[in-house]
């Protein structure tokens, strides 16, 4: 497994690809934080990365599955994917290699982020005047965010050999959890199950991370998504060595 996941991390660093997804993210926080756009951090009364944890979500809504959609699907159109399968590694390792490529790189992303919170440490009208606890419990909540949006795109990636499918087929699903379940609880006939519904959505457990609260019940949430669609995607990978 160590083996495919590092074969995985050069794909994406012996091509542009890898830098280019990593500086377009980082281009895009960069235009909308620190430019005069409605998220702009300059125009914070206080100290503050909230506007960055509250737009890094719907980037990383089209980041990842972007990153993730040749997963699986250019193996099923070079025809690659017989050969791995003759490899000795078990389906889920071939999935969780594949996943855990995917998020070096969203993890890498974010990296030449911290650059901000030492930005705003320096320029805040008192120097050091900023809740690094809080901010280290929200770069622990994207993380966790991004490992569902890795699995559920590995997953996509795993259903289609066509690679846009894939992509929009990790939006929607993604976005799903993210938003779907959250305004479901909204509505009126539903309202017996409104909080299971809250409970359900990323968006829910994530904003709670993203103030800095860790608590355990979010973090189990965030991993057991992540392994579910780990999950699905072994199962359909072993329903395709069946054919």
């Amino acid at each position: 497994m160590i083996h495919l996941y590092k074969k995985e991390l050069s794909i994406f660093f012996s091509t542009i690809i890898g830098p280019l997804i990593i500086g377009l993210f980082l281009l895009i926080n960069s235009l909308l934080l620190w430019t005069s756009s409605p998220f702009s951090i300059l125009e914070n009364s206080y100290a503050s990365l909230k506007s960055f944890f509250e737009i890094s979500p719907i980037i990383f809504l089209l980041f990842i599955p972007a990153i993730g959609m040749r997963t699986f699907s250019e193996e099923y159109n070079t025809g690659t994917i017989e050969t791995l399968k003759t490899k000795p590694l078990s389906n889920i390792h071939i999935v969780f290699g594949k996943y855990l490529s995917i998020l070096t790189l969203v993890a890498l992303s974010l990296i030449p982020t911290l650059l901000y919170v030492i930005t705003i440490y320096f320029i805040g009208e008192t120097t050091g005047n900023l809740d690094l606890a809080g901010i280290s419990g929200s770069y622990i909540g994207i993380f966790m965010l991004s490992s569902i949006f890795t699995s559920i795109s590995v997953f996509s990636s795993s259903l289609s050999n066509n690679q846009i499918i894939a992509f929009i087929l990790a939006i929607i699903l993604s976005s799903l959890f993210y938003f779907g379940f959250d305004l479901l609880s909204n509505i009126a006939i539903l309202e017996p199950i409104n909080l299971v519904l809250k409970k359900t959505s990323i968006s829910y457990h994530y904003n709670i991370m993203s103030k800095g609260l860790l608590l355990i019940s979010n973090v189990v949430y965030f991993i057991s998504i992540s392994l579910l669609f780990l999950k699905f995607s072994e199962i359909v990978i072993s329903h395709n060595n069946r054919h």
